[in-house]
């Protein structure tokens, strides 16, 4: 079993019967889930980081949100930018990206 150095979580507003919506999906949270697999891709981190979608983590005002544990650092307000700060900075630089932070 492969122990990922980190986790992430993406709300999606995926509901227990499979269906997306709410507010993060609105605000296009899927392709955000995208963008950081892509960036996890290409920058062959698949490894050392898990990425996993969510139901609603009950702050839609701050949507799309992601939580990177094993720190517990809250983001918010993100786009497919955001993913690729969170994975250059974050995940392989070891820093939380303050701006994004909620």
């Amino acid at each position: 079993m492969i122990t990922p150095k980190h986790h992430i979580f993406v709300c999606t507003s995926c509901r227990p019967d499979g269906t997306q919506k709410g507010f993060c999906a609105a605000q296009g949270a899927r392709g955000l889930l995208g963008a950081f697999m892509d960036e996890i891709d290409d920058r062959e981190l698949s490894g050392g980081v898990m990425l996993t979608n969510t139901g609603c983590f009950g702050i839609c005002d701050k949507g799309p949100v992601a939580v990177v544990y094993p720190e517990g650092v809250w983001y918010g307000g993100l786009d497919d930018d955001a993913a690729r700060r969170i994975v250059e900075e974050h995940i392989e630089g070891g820093a939380p990206v303050e701006d994004l932070r909620i």
